[in-house]
């Protein structure tokens, strides 16, 4: 296993300015980390010149850009609606291939009000069909992130994944999201999952977090055949310039890569 960030982690020095994602590209560097993932949210462009801007210094700084990661809902009941958040995830879906990122996160949504959790449930998968079968033509894998609503529980994730059958579609595992027995779902969706998120809610001295037993988690990961990058995603209260860097020390030390 490698590790890398997410962007997100540093979502208030990227949303303030302070931060802008060259900066974290070269945060991630002297990390020591083995690559990045970047989040739409923080994309000053998309225009070419700008992402291969991107796509040169990660380059000059050794790291993969592991994963994209989008903000789509397909939960929305109105098709129109729904049909333009496709279009959004074939965008990004152009975007992780023109920046060499084999992964692009998604998310599913929550159920609207007056409506059932069945009725979510069909029109997310229909949607993920339809961007897994695009995805599949530019050699991209959409990653489903269990993000409360329709995939808080890894009975729906799975079902989700099943029901959208492509191997072109898998799992974003976030191992903070779960809230019902969380490493229980988390061993039952593992096996689904090309990307993970190791979630970090509170930082210890020593990195380790406070809420989330990461050795445990590695453990199932790893009895689970789970070969890819272990994604830090920091969202604790402390500011991320001081908490991740001891996060990042743990999770390098802990997969035995520093």
């Amino acid at each position: 296993m490698k590790t890398c960030c997410a962007a997100y982690s540093y979502r208030r020095e990227l949303t303030s300015g302070a931060m802008k994602l060259e900066d974290f590209i070269e945060t991630c560097w002297r990390l020591g980390l083995d690559g990045v993932e970047l989040t739409a949210y923080y994309f000053e462009s998309l225009e070419e010149d700008y992402l291969r801007r991107l796509k040169r210094l990660a380059v000059d700084y050794g790291l993969d850009i592991r994963a994209t990661a989008v903000g789509n809902d397909f939960c929305i009941p109105d098709p129109d609606a729904r049909a333009e958040q496709v279009k959004l995830v074939k965008k990004w879906v152009d975007v992780s291939l023109y920046l060499g990122a084999p992964i692009l996160r998604v998310f599913a949504g929550r159920v609207p009000e007056g409506y059932s959790e069945d009725e979510a449930f069909s029109w997310a998968v229909g949607a993920f069909k339809e961007c897994a079968d695009y995805a599949s033509t530019k050699g991209v894998v959409l990653a489903l992130e269990n993000h409360g609503g329709i995939t808080s529980t890894s009975d729906r994730v799975v079902r989700i994944a099943e029901a959208v059958d492509s191997e072109w579609f898998r799992v974003n595992l976030d191992v903070g999201n779960y809230r019902v027995d969380p490493y229980r779902e988390i061993e039952e969706t593992a096996r689904y999952a090309v990307h993970v998120h190791a979630k970090f809610l509170d930082v210890r001295p020593d990195g380790s977090d406070g809420k989330i037993d990461h050795a445990k988690i590695l453990d199932i990961l790893r009895k689970t055949g789970y070969k890819g990058h272990l994604s830090i995603e920091y969202e604790g209260e402390e500011d991320a310039t001081s908490a991740v860097p001891r996060a990042a020390k743990f999770l390098k030390r802990l997969i035995g890569g520093g």
